[in-house]
């Protein structure tokens, strides 16, 4: 048995919304860059895909695909939409039961404009259930917690969702906005292996793999993903991995126009309409709130760290004063930090600091604060993500929790004392 490092939902240029020079090969090249061994084909129901993934992707060994000239593995899957707008992950064995797959589905879609590599199904949760587990594939919820894709944003249930076959989903997708440690606070949930993946909209390492699970198998591939969720033999998901749920976008409730953001019972008593004009937008941790079953953390037997993160580029950015990620100095830096540290996860989890210190002393200082939790974070909410900083000590950290919580006051009272 070996850890592997696993991203499996990501989109191509065919989902909307995202890079058009997305493709096989540079994803599988920036995936071992950033240290993923494995990442899905995505999208693989839209035509265009699937022939780039049948172009670039082979069976390197019995259930093992590979890109040519790569190391990085594949697993074959997609994210579809059902009726009432919710999102779900789908994996499958092979190619041929991908094409299979595609097949059954032209009859509910249209499976090829762009826009439709995340396919928009007039099928319902249950109904699309039943044709994966047909497939003997892998299916779950996507984002669950999200407020307008989400499971949760339109079901009380996970079970309820899937209908009959609520008993054979294995793992929800927690999303950005989300993170172990809340969603446990539901009881459901604490049957489901949880995965955190990227949903990276581009395969750029500050996106792909910002979320990623490590998981104890065989090999990369589909049986073994399989077994895992199963837990068959020792197999396990040992880590989980992502942004702290106050970067996602809709942690928070807030105002998708002006991003004010409310507590429940304020939104509440607005109607869910800001001051501004705009609508407040129910966030992540108070539909959390909602369905909780218990009032702390508490986690079952199974369940493995949850360790948050901040891509590289980010914490060079913040580092170097940047605005951007993608900024060609923060991008040089970057560069020179994996070449000589193998990838990105080695430089933020496991290489020692004062190697780093070797590179670069103030980097490494930010990366140490990273990993000791020296972060305060200013929370997303209503389409804003949220924004980390990273200090360097306790009383650094407590100073700007103060200073972004004196800032959110004067934002909201702006914007309540204004005359529309």
């Amino acid at each position: 048995m070996e850890e592997f490092n696993l991203d499996l939902h990501f989109h191509g240029p065919f989902a909307g919304g995202t890079s058009n020079k997305t493709t096989i090969p540079l994803a599988a090249e920036q995936a071992a860059l950033k240290g993923l061994d494995c990442i899905t084909t995505a999208d693989i129901t839209h035509a265009e895909w699937l022939k780039q993934v049948k172009e670039n992707v082979s069976e390197d060994s019995n259930g093992v695909f590979k890109c040519k000239g790569f190391g990085t593995k594949f697993i074959i899957g997609t994210e579809v939409e059902t009726i009432g707008r919710v999102h779900h992950l789908v994996f499958l064995e092979d190619l041929a039961r991908a094409e299979e797959f595609r097949e059954r589905l032209k009859k509910f879609a249209n499976l090829d404009y762009y826009g439709a590599g995340r396919p928009k199904l007039k099928l319902s949760a249950e109904q699309i259930a039943e044709i994966v587990l047909d497939l003997k594939g892998l299916i779950g919820p996507a984002h669950a917690f999200t407020p307008y894709f989400g499971v949760y944003a339109h079901y009380d249930s996970i079970q309820k969702a899937y209908g009959r076959f609520g008993k054979e989903i294995k793992f929800i997708e927690l999303g950005l906005s989300a993170d172990s440690y809340f969603a446990d606070l539901i009881e459901e949930n604490h049957r489901y292996n949880f995965f955190s993946f990227s949903d990276a909209h581009s395969v750029w390492p500050h996106r792909l793999g910002r979320e990623f699970v490590r998981a104890k198998m065989k090999e990369c591939s589909f049986k073994e993903l399989k077994k895992t969720l199963e837990f068959e033999n020792e197999r396990r998901i040992t880590l989980n991995v992502g942004l702290d749920p106050r970067e996602g976008m809709y942690h928070e409730t807030a105002c998708n126009s002006c991003h004010a953001h409310y507590n429940l019972k304020e939104a509440e008593g607005m109607r869910w309409k800001c001051p501004c004009g705009g609508i407040i937008k129910k966030g992540v941790k108070d539909r959390i709130s909602e369905l909780a079953t218990f009032k702390e953390e508490v986690h079952p037997d199974f369940r493995p760290e949850y360790l948050h993160f901040i891509p590289l580029a980010e914490i060079i950015q913040l580092t170097l004063g940047e605005r951007m990620p993608e900024h060609k100095r923060v991008q040089e830096v970057w560069k020179q930090f994996v070449s000589n540290f193998k990838n990105e996860i080695n430089v933020l989890i496991d290489e020692p600091i004062v190697n780093l210190a070797e590179m670069h002393e103030e980097i490494a200082k930010r990366i140490e604060s990273f990993r000791k939790g020296l972060v305060v974070y200013k929370p997303g909410g209503g389409g804003e993500y949220g924004k980390p900083f990273i200090c360097l000590s306790e009383q650094e950290c407590e100073a700007k929790r103060l200073e972004i919580e004196a800032g959110k006051n004067a934002a909201k009272t702006q914007r309540t004392l204004f005359d529309y």
